[in-house]
């Protein structure tokens, strides 16, 4: 497709010519996520016309990936029948994705205009717990009889594929419980009278409706799933979660991560359209704790100032030692939650991890440590106007060693805390690894300079 910014002033362009018949056949040639993002830059009024000219078939694709703002915007502007439409063409599990976004006023509306059905689907979908299995699946599938033949299962299947949001995966069910799955593959390649029980795996993966939700997506990457079944406690089909959703979840979870793992509030809204106050609101509170917490670094040099004061040239080292040990630090802590995040790692893995990383912080360590010792005796002593001693090159490189060592045993063992704690393994991650570990580079460094060089 054509750069977005030419697209939405083509889309402009075309509305104040009222040109609507060549702005409806731009549409129908474009990806419902496409226009959606162009939408999102019009003025509320021209949003709406646009929105307007949309195919049927298109509107209600476009309206889910939609921003909340923009949505927000054209409920307040339609009518109780566009409203109907919407919500009528909509999948149930967006639809209750959509109604957990909107305000009170606006889900008030959007209910007021769904049909019965909708809404029950809706009460159903929306008391599940927001981060389980349950909350992200759908109650739209293709359930077919044992007893049913290929033909007649291929017939059920037409009949109801409009209402379904996959048939590429049908689900064998005998009052409600799930027994089996077939292909719709399956199903064509069949002969018309072969018996659908006969023929279906009865071998099937499914999640409970209180799963955690990203436990469930991983199974999408793991076995190349196109949807999985939920059932509850009594192993009846409730719902299937399907790849859409679930490559949803992947991403706001990994956003989420990498807003932590930066010691920032996750936040759901795009940067741009995000007030700085909100964006402010998100840092302030991590910066503070970790300006906080960053004040122990200030307290252990104070109580080494006699340290200092006998060999002043052991201040030059300090910013190397703490970025060394904060970086090292860092590697373990984010190798080990991506391997937590992937199901690659488990808290009963924790001493096969600490043994792994207490082998490579020997071989960094030593790396770094002969790195700086050349550095110190070859270009160190030749900027500084004071010699440096072989003594101080020792007590530093020493250092060195066994902060990368600390470095990298807390790096490694928080996350798999953290996860044990119940707490997301991602914020023990740069900040705080760094935090520590500045704290203990000190110790360990003043320690060493006290012992080695009678200070």
């Amino acid at each position: 497709m054509e750069d977005m910014g030419e697209f939405k002033e083509k889309i402009s362009e075309l509305l104040k010519r009222k040109c609507f018949v060549e702005l409806r056949e731009l549409f129908s040639g474009t990806e419902p996520p496409d226009i959606a993002e162009a939408l999102g830059g019009l003025s509320r009024e021209e949003r709406a016309l646009a929105y307007r000219l949309l195919p049927k078939e298109t509107a209600a694709d476009v309206f889910v990936e939609m921003e909340p703002e923009d949505r927000e915007t054209l409920v307040d502007v339609f009518s109780d029948r566009e409203i109907k439409d919407i919500m009528d063409e909509l999948y149930a599990d967006d639809a209750a994705d959509i109604v957990e976004e909107m305000p009170a006023n606006v889900v008030q509306r959007l209910l007021k205009n769904a049909s019965a059905d909708t809404r029950k689907e809706l009460n159903e979908l929306l008391k599940y717990p927001e981060n389980s299995a349950g909350s992200i699946m759908t109650t739209e599938y293709v359930s077919l009889k044992r007893d049913m033949t290929a033909d007649e299962a291929i017939r059920y299947i037409r009949e109801v594929a409009l209402d379904s949001e996959t048939v590429y995966t049908c689900y064998v069910t005998q009052n409600r419980r799930l027994l089996g799955v077939v292909s719709i593959r399956e199903l064509l390649l069949m002969q018309d009278d072969a018996v659908v029980g006969d023929v279906m795996n009865e071998h099937v993966i499914a999640v409970s409706t209180g799963d955690d939700r990203e436990e469930a997506t991983a199974l999408f990457n793991r076995y190349g799933f196109i949807a999985l079944p939920v059932v509850d406690a009594e192993h009846r089909l409730v719902g299937i979660i399907t790849v859409d959703d679930a490559m949803d979840v992947i991403q706001e979870e990994t956003e989420e991560d990498f807003a932590k793992m930066a010691a920032i509030t996750p936040s759901d809204r795009p940067y741009l359209r995000t007030p700085a106050v909100k964006i402010w609101a998100s840092r302030i509170p991590w910066l503070l704790l970790l300006m906080v917490s960053a004040t122990f670094t200030g307290i252990i040099i104070t109580g080494f100032e006699n340290a200092l004061a006998a060999q002043v040239v052991l201040t030059s080292f300090i910013p190397m030692l703490m970025d060394t040990g904060g970086n090292s630090g860092s590697q373990a802590s984010v190798t080990v939650i991506r391997g937590i995040s992937l199901g690659e790692i488990e808290f009963r893995d924790l001493f096969r991890v600490v043994w792994k990383e207490f082998q490579v912080s020997i071989l960094c360590g030593v790396t770094l440590a002969a790195a700086t010792f050349v550095k110190i005796m070859l270009v160190d002593r030749l900027l500084m106007h004071s010699p440096i001693s072989p003594l101080v090159a020792l007590v530093v490189c020493l250092t060195l060693c066994l902060t990368v060592f600390c470095a990298k045993l807390i790096g490694c063992t928080l996350p798999l805390l953290a996860k044990k704690l119940g707490f997301d393994p991602a914020v023990m991650a740069s900040p705080f690894i760094t935090t520590i570990v500045d704290a203990v580079s000190l110790l360990v460094y003043f320690g060493m300079a006290t012992a080695l060089l009678g200070l």
